[in-house]
């Protein structure tokens, strides 16, 4: 299971900090796992922001990225676990507010 959050909000335009918690199917807490990160706008015409999170505490990892505009976007985590299994999941970030 992936918990994932975003500060600050509400969410704005400029540095935000993505923390992410990974839980196996048994509630267990997942240590080693390689997470890179994708942050894209929600409509075409904007390069992707790419970041690597960092464990930062026993299963939970954090990474800093820059939004660069006002709108919505699509945060994309692509992980591999450390029995080699991969994980992706997408969620929306809807109205991020302009400075």
């Amino acid at each position: 299971m992936v918990d994932f959050q975003i500060e600050p909000q509400p969410v704005r335009v400029g540095p935000v900090v993505i923390s992410i918690a990974l839980t196996d199917a048994d509630n267990h807490p997942v240590t080693g796992a390689q997470i890179a990160v994708e942050a894209d706008m929600s409509h075409a015409g904007m390069s992707p922001v790419l970041a690597q999170a960092n464990e930062v505490q026993p299963a939970h990892y954090e990474t800093h990225l820059p939004l660069g505009m006002a709108g919505d976007w699509v945060i994309v985590l692509h992980g591999t676990l450390p029995n080699g299994e991969k994980i992706e999941q997408q969620f929306d970030v809807r109205n991020v507010r302009p400075n």
